[in-house]
């Protein structure tokens, strides 16, 4: 498959071949994949299918970058999410509202997303991808239809794939650095429930349970270091490729707070003139949260509310943390252990109640102590998921 270019434009030859024996993974439907393109579809096509195959319900993954800027199964769609999309919650379909709930984790991020979906793509679906801002997708099958709404989107130039669900890997891996070719066994080890039995602190409650299964396969996908809050079946808020884990669990614990704060009245309430576009609706809720809005920002936040009036008052101190304190039940999984109590410390400040962690560091009884003066339950399942 030739690709359009590498990970860069200035990789102008670039290609993807299968394996002597092997069969692609991935069949082209329409567009022309970058390197990223790709490296974007495998990666999310394994998160999604393997969630949806250990949890049951259909999974969905927003890509960028080669992570997920967030990931769901089918769930309920909150009034937030309805009303940004323009969707009737009681009526949304579970794989609609896979990718919703996934997309909605960190919008500004999954701006010109590359979507994964574990089943075949439904007209709901299609109809909703043809309004937002998205790379490409990559699922199982696509309805009869389908294929007709997406082409129309980026004048036919927008990515579509579909996975063979059948297609087995071969057991090692390849890569090749600066002349140096790296092998190493591909990691099978299966996610199941029985990594969850080492419970250190507290009692592990079934949706917690789940919550921490689909954080496993999440980070299994996602660039190390890494952590993700999750909730209700989906991530609220993913921190990848930091290289210190304190770095990544506050900011992923941002970014969850973020997501609880858009649910705020006060931002729900940003009355927006009409022609204001989705994308820059959002992105204005999230700098009025940050509250560091440059001079030049003020003046064109103002001018894209109805009326063009002054900007609201930030939200204070005290009705920040009331509003955070009613953030509950999220639990938290870290693809790496958890090297000092700072993390669990700033865990409980975005409302986690159960972590899952590989264990064995050497403060590991420092990291349980906090676990049990926070009242958070705490899991060891001896699988460390760095990737890289």
């Amino acid at each position: 498959m030739d690709l359009r270019y590498g990970t860069n434009p200035q990789n102008t030859r670039a290609r993807a071949e299968a394996l002597p024996g092997t069969d692609l993974p991935l069949k082209l439907l329409q567009g022309r994949p970058s390197y990223v393109n790709l490296l974007d579809a495998l990666n999310s096509w394994q998160l999604v299918s393997e969630a949806a195959a250990l949890l049951g319900r259909p999974a969905a993954a927003s890509f960028k970058h080669v992570s997920p800027a967030g990931a769901a199964l089918a769930g309920p769609v909150d009034p937030t999410t309805a009303e940004l999309y323009a969707v009737d919650p009681a009526a949304v379909g579970p794989l609609t509202s896979a990718y919703l709930r996934a997309r909605d984790a960190d919008p500004k991020s999954s701006y010109g997303d590359f979507v994964a979906v574990s089943h075949e793509v439904d007209l709901e679906l299609a109809d909703l991808l043809a309004r937002v801002v998205s790379d490409g997708i990559v699922a199982p099958g696509y309805a009869p239809g389908v294929l007709d709404v997406l082409a129309r989107k980026k004048n036919g130039r927008y990515l579509v794939l579909e996975a063979r669900p059948g297609h087995v890997p071969p057991a090692v891996e390849r890569r090749e650095v600066h002349g140096l070719c790296l092998v190493q066994d591909v990691d099978t080890t299966p996610l199941t429930a029985d990594l969850l039995t080492d419970v250190r602190v507290g009692a592990l409650t079934p949706a917690g349970a789940d919550d921490l299964l689909l954080g496993l396969a999440v980070l299994r996908r996602t660039q190390s270091n890494s952590v993700c809050y999750l909730r209700d079946g989906a991530a609220l808020g993913i921190g990848a490729g930091q290289q210190s884990r304190v770095d990544c669990t506050r900011l992923a614990g941002a970014k969850t707070d973020t997501w609880w704060l858009r649910r705020h009245p006060a931002v729900r309430a940003l009355d927006f003139r009409p022609e204001v576009r989705r994308q820059d609706r959002i992105n204005w809720q999230i700098r009025y949260l940050e509250g560091d809005l440059t001079p030049d920002e003020r003046t064109r936040f103002a001018a894209a509310l109805r009326g063009g009036g002054d900007v609201p008052d930030e939200l204070g101190a005290a009705e920040r943390a009331g509003w955070a304190a009613r953030l509950d039940g999220v639990a938290f999984v870290s693809d790496g252990c958890l090297p000092f109590r700072d993390n669990v410390d700033h865990a409980r400040r975005h409302g986690v109640t159960a972590i899952a962690e590989p264990g064995g560091s050497v403060r590991s009884a420092e990291v349980e102590a906090a676990c049990a003066e926070h009242g958070i339950t705490l899991v060891h399942t001896g699988l460390r998921l760095f990737h890289h």
